[in-house]
């Protein structure tokens, strides 16, 4: 989790295969999974985030292909550090009449 702006956009150029600055969100995970950095481009520039859970780790997803495509939904939920893979609903569904 050393890497900065260059360092992560290179991954996202080299073993990713593709361009850091299309718009979409990178997501780097640390070693322990308790430590994330993403990075997304604003069309005038890299913006970098980083997140650390004080307790818990963040649920990863497996990348076969080494690209995982998320929806809004599960990538808010990881960064909140929730179980995206298995998120249960708090109350029954409603029962429309």
């Amino acid at each position: 989790m050393r890497a900065g702006f260059n360092g992560l956009a290179a991954k996202v150029e080299t073993a990713l295969e593709d361009d850091p600055f299309s718009g979409h969100v990178f997501l780097f995970r640390g070693r322990r999974g308790n430590v994330i950095k993403v990075l997304w481009s604003t069309g005038d520039g890299l913006c970098l985030l980083s997140k650390r859970l004080e307790q818990g780790r963040f649920i990863w997803p497996q990348a076969d292909s080494g690209k995982v495509h998320l929806t809004q939904a599960q990538l808010s939920m990881l960064l909140e550090g929730i179980d995206w893979k298995q998120p249960k609903h708090t109350q029954p569904a409603m029962t429309m009449l």
